[in-house]
Parts: structure tokens; sequence; C-alpha cells
């Protein structure tokens, strides 16, 4: 059993995708700082392609996206997106080869697919692709079937379904709306299609969500043979998502209740083979997740717990991030504004973050922290969190070994939280953080 210490979890804290975290972004970082890392970049990178448009807007989203309702603004921005893969595989020059390539959003599937054909060509003619590893980000409610043999002849092998709950009620509750039949209609299309990593998005802390809903969604999963699962807790922040205003508040769980939602999740998962990954990420022993996690390759980037072993990752698309070693830069979010920069040939770079051999450090102490669960810290950075680490180490949710820090079983839940203890950024933590469990 997890220990439950509700004052060790009082403060919300990042999901720590990067450090600093994009809260700390800034438009002191802009285009000039893009153009000059991918002139320089070698080597192999990570894309991540972003596709800003979903079909319908779910509630508790919060996610850079807007409806698909207008093929105008669909075709402009894909217009655009287009634009930008040409000049930035300019700027690369052959110099970089790219071994994977993503998609997310808002929903990939919210263009057709001949259009993601299309994207998929300009990928091909003007970066140097070296068969790479194509993955994506899924509505099951809006996949049509001809996605089928378009991911099937591209030879995408990696895919995530927003699933959530299998509980009508709940659905209902968050504003996705999604029969049994259609996860299972989704699912058997991309088995078909060749795709050999199927993640289902699951939460819990939902409005009116019992353990025994949570138990139904679970065994539902297991069943249907989801080779990764992400279980999140679901984040009620209205006053920076007004979408979720929609969602009744008086109904949600309370700290007690999703936490003991959590342990369920963890223990019912791993009984039933699953390997842990983190707390709420988990992946089936033969996945490449769970073959990473037993080799010790487990990273974070912005697309949370990966196996990609590229030093950098290239953003494409409105609000998109790219991370270089000493740079993280954000493409403009608003998807007009990322129109309008593209229409005159200016990287659409708007925010970011310069990152000193400090953020580096401890970036780096971090991620080894949240991914392997122990880290060597350097004698200075263990000293400035010594006292503040002492309630977790008391209480035996963090272990100190002369220099290792490690998180026990017990302690997986607190370790957004121990990590956090390195970030010397956090600001104003209780708006724009979500809690960590």
């Amino acid at each position: 059993m997890w220990p439950y210490h509700p004052d060790l979890l009082a403060t919300p804290v990042p999901r720590y995708t990067s450090f600093p975290t994009a809260a700390e972004f800034s438009n002191a970082v802009g285009a000039d700082d893009a153009n000059r890392a991918l002139r320089s970049v070698s080597g192999d990178a990570s894309l991540y392609v972003h596709i800003p448009f979903c079909e319908q807007i779910c509630w508790y989203c919060g996610c850079n996206t807007g409806a698909a309702n207008k093929a105008q603004r669909l075709h402009a921005y894909l217009d655009a997106l287009h634009r930008e893969i040409a000049i930035t595989g300019a700027r690369l020059d052959g110099r970089t080869t790219i071994k994977r390539i993503a998609f997310g959003g808002g929903s990939p599937n919210a263009i057709a697919p001949t259009d993601f054909v299309r994207l998929v060509d300009a990928l091909t003619l003007h970066l140097s692709l070296d068969q790479p590893v194509w993955s994506i980000e899924l509505d099951p409610r809006t996949l049509a079937a001809e996605w089928g043999p378009v991911l099937g002849g591209i030879g995408v092998s990696h895919a995530s379904m927003g699933v959530q709950t299998f509980e009508p009620a709940l659905q209902a509750a968050i504003g996705r709306v999604q029969p049994d039949s259609l996860i299972v209609t989704a699912t058997d299309l991309l088995r078909k299609a060749g795709v050999s990593s199927l993640n289902y998005d699951l939460m819990y802390g939902l409005p009116g969500q019992t353990m025994d809903h949570l138990e139904a969604t679970l065994a539902r999963t297991i069943e249907l043979g989801a080779d990764r699962i992400a279980l999140f807790g679901y984040a009620h922040v209205p006053h920076m998502l007004p979408r979720q205003r929609r969602i009744d508040a008086s109904a949600l769980p309370g700290q007690e209740a999703r936490f003991a939602m959590a342990q369920y999740g963890y223990d019912r998962l791993t009984a039933a083979g699953y390997v842990a990954i983190g707390f709420d990420h988990f992946a089936l022993p033969g996945d490449p997740m769970a073959i990473a996690a037993r080799e010790k390759r487990v990273r974070r980037n912005f697309q949370g717990f990966t196996d990609d072993q590229a030093p950098s990752l290239i953003g494409l698309g409105a609000s998109s991030i790219s991370c270089f070693d000493d740079l993280l830069v954000q493409n403009e979010k608003n998807a007009g504004r990322y129109r309008m920069l593209l229409s005159q040939d200016l990287l659409p770079a708007q925010h970011g973050v310069h990152r000193d051999a400090d953020d580096r450090l401890r970036g780096a102490v971090i991620s080894e922290l949240l991914c392997q669960g122990e880290v060597a810290v350097p004698p200075a950075l263990l000293a400035e969190v010594a006292g503040r680490i002492t309630p977790f180490v008391e209480r035996g949710v963090a272990v100190l070994d002369g220099s290792t820090l490690r998180i026990p079983p017990a302690g997986l839940p607190y370790a957004r939280t121990v990590a956090a203890l390195f970030d010397p950024y956090r600001q104003d933590s209780l708006r724009r953080f979500s809690s960590a469990v």
C-alpha cells in the first residue's frame, strides 16, 4: 500500500516533460533563436507534428485545439504546415536524420486521410528520413475506415487513443460520448493496419467516478489488449481552461479518493502483467517501452515517457515545442497568427527559454529520478534541497544513500513532488499546475 500523506501532496507540481517547464517560457526567445538552433543541429532527431483541430471538443481537454468545422480553415492551416516543413528542411540541410515522427493534436484524424498522406510526402521530400518509427494520436469517435489502409501503407506502428473511461455516464459528464463498440472498431482497425504498440489514455478523478467504474474500465482495457496504458488524474483547472466550466466540480472525487484510485489502478495493471513506468504509465512486457524500462533507457520529452534516444526534438505546427540541448522554443499558439507568419516565410517560433548549464544539470536530475527511480545528486544540489527533502525521507517515500536519491515503491506517487524540490522556478504553483496525484 502507498502511504497517504496529504501534506506532502498539497502543492501542485509540473509533469516535467521538459526542464525548465513551459511555465517559464517567454517572448525573449523567438524566431532568431529557432533559426540558429535548426542551422546548428546535426545527428539523429525526432519530429513532432501538431494538428490543432478536433471534430468534437471534449470539455476536460487541455490541448491546444479547436473545432474542425470549417474546411477552409483546415486547408489554410495545412498549407502553412507544408510551408513550415519546407523552410525547416532547408535549415536542416540534410545534416539531421529523422528516426521518429509523431503526429499529435488535437486529433490528427480531424484532417482527411489524403491530407495526411500529403503531409507524409512533404516530410519525405524535405527532410532526411531514415526508416522512422511513425506514431499518431487518434480520436476513435471519428476514425473512419479509410484511415486503415493509409496508416498501414505508411507503416504507422504506434498509436494512442483517448479512451478515458468506458462508463457512459462519466463520458457524458466530460463531454466525450463514445460507445464501447466504437473503441472495439477502432482497435480492430489499427491492429489490422499493423499497429503493434497501441496506447489507451485513461483517467481517474472524473466527476461521479467510483472505484467500480475504474475497475470496469481497467478490466475492459486489459481485455482489449492495449499494449500501453496512461492512467492520468483529471486536472480541473477551469481558470486556465474555460471549457472545463461545463464539468460539475461538485461531483469530483476528493484528494484521498483520487489517491486510492491511482493506487488501485497501479495494483490492478501490474497484477495483470503490465510493467509500471512511473506510477501512472504501464506497458506490456514485450512493448518497446517496457523493454526500455528494463534497460533503463526511458526518458522524458513533450510526449511524456519515451524510449526515444534522439538528443533533439523538432516541433512543427501551431504551439508545437522544439527541444535542443540549450534551447526550448515554442511555435505561435494561435493558428491564425501561425498561418500569417508562414505566409511571409518566417519561422513561427514565438516563445521559449534558454537552458544554461545549471538548467541542464537540474533537468537531468529530475528526468533520471522520474524515469529510473534514482539519481546520483551533485553535492551542491543535495545541500540545497536537504532541508526540504527531510519530510519525505523521514516518512519513507524517498531514500537518501549518500548522494544517491531513490524513490522506493511506497514513494511512487510522490516522485513528481520530490523532483520539484530541484526546480528553482516554481511560482504561482496553485494556478499553473495540477495535483501530483
